[in-house]
């Protein structure tokens, strides 16, 4: 599986790194960005949960 944050959508809540701070982080622009490649196994729960709290569906794990 594999993490996506559409920027042109991601309004910089923090919600993603709250909720799953190994796999999305802030950059300097104030909007997410996720960990570049395969997540590990033990991550991709909290990365689906991430992609469900986002207020505006700005994340996709797939």
């Amino acid at each position: 599986m594999r993490a996506v944050v559409d920027k042109d959508v991601c309004i910089g809540c923090g919600a993603c790194t709250g909720v799953c701070p190994e796999v999305f982080d802030m950059d300097t622009d104030g909007l997410a960005v996720a960990i570049e490649g395969e997540l590990q196994a033990n991550l991709e729960g909290s990365a689906l949960e991430a992609q469900d709290t986002c207020p505006v569906s700005a994340i996709t794990v797939e």
